[in-house]
């Protein structure tokens, strides 16, 4: 099997650095994506259920706030659709409202786009379905061509896996990508107290254990490591002052680890952490600071009637 480069480089830079890190986008392979769906419907992860709500007790309300002329055909956008769970609500409704619309989903993992075709092939047959596989904005660059409006949606907090300065890099390039008065459906998880975030990321199943330490499983089927998984552990961690979810692959041994497709060996001490993921939350203060110099202003909220969770609808 041919080696993806870009994971090896970026393994390989991670396992280098001080402290140690692995991007969280390579969670995603097959079992990567099973596991997140599992993730998703855990008793703990309230972030789905939330965003859920508003998409199912509030869609009216959200496309009315979009701004969307039902006689102007327009592109939605998803970036990083996944199974489409929340996404499905809105498309049912605009489809039924007849909106003239098509549906571009982009997603990294070509297999979540195969299942997600498929799935939408059967439940929503009149749908106008164009799958974009790749990174968001090497896809996006390629669909400026088209004057049609856009809207993109941004959902499930994804935007949290990034810190403040790379988020406000990313909403930059996003609004790049972007012509006047398009708009973006924007979901964040709102900063809660730590007994309502951390079990999200350390559930009694272990389902989000098996997530963080299937990173590891990729790199040995993949790259040809030699990681014992029985010497790894997953620490998350959350403070509500930061507002900032941590996860980590903790080392409970001093040992050597080989990777065979990069012809190099890492030595981790006990208790050493390899990073893995950022979970950002947010408030409206947060947000405003990371979409300052954007183009982008925020022109609406909705959030679930607990208020865990907003989608925050902004236009360029």
């Amino acid at each position: 099997m041919a080696v993806n480069t870009a994971f090896a480089q970026e393994v390989h830079t991670g396992l280098s650095a001080t402290p140690k890190s692995l991007p969280s986008k390579w969670f995603y392979d097959e079992v990567g994506d099973a596991l997140f769906v599992e993730i998703m419907h855990m008793p703990e992860y309230y972030l789905t259920r939330a965003e859920l709500e508003i998409f199912t007790d509030r869609t009216a309300e959200l496309v009315q706030a979009l701004g969307v002329d039902p006689n102007t055909r327009f592109e939605l956008v998803e970036l990083g659709a996944g199974d489409g769970t929340k996404t499905k609500h809105l498309l049912r409704h605009l489809l039924e409202a007849g909106f003239d619309f098509a549906y571009l989903p982009i997603d990294i993992s070509q297999h979540a786009l195969d299942d997600l075709e498929s799935a939408l092939a059967k439940e929503l047959p009149g749908l106008d379905v164009q799958t974009r596989q790749g990174d968001y904005f090497g896809v996006l660059a390629g669909m400026k061509a088209s004057n049609a409006p856009k809207v993109v949606l941004f959902l499930g907090s994804n935007l949290g896996n990034l810190l403040d300065q790379r988020a406000r890099n990313f909403m930059g390039q996003l609004s790049g990508a972007l012509q006047q008065g398009d708009a973006v459906l924007l979901g964040l998880d709102l900063i809660k107290p730590v007994e309502q975030v951390l079990p999200a990321y350390n559930d009694a199943a272990g389902i989000t254990r098996r997530f963080n330490l299937n990173l590891l499983t990729r790199i040995n089927r993949e790259l040809g490591g030699n990681f014992n998984l029985e010497h790894w552990e997953h620490r998350p961690e959350y403070t509500q002052e930061e507002g900032v979810a941590r996860s980590f692959l903790q080392s409970t041994c001093a040992q050597t680890v080989t990777i065979e497709a990069l012809d190099a060996s890492y030595t981790f001490a006990a208790g050493e952490r390899i990073h893995t993921e950022v979970s950002r939350k947010y408030n409206q203060t947060i947000l405003e600071d990371v979409l300052q110099g954007s183009g982008l202003s925020i022109t609406g909220r909705i959030t679930d009637r607990a208020e865990r969770f907003a989608d925050f609808i902004l236009r360029k």
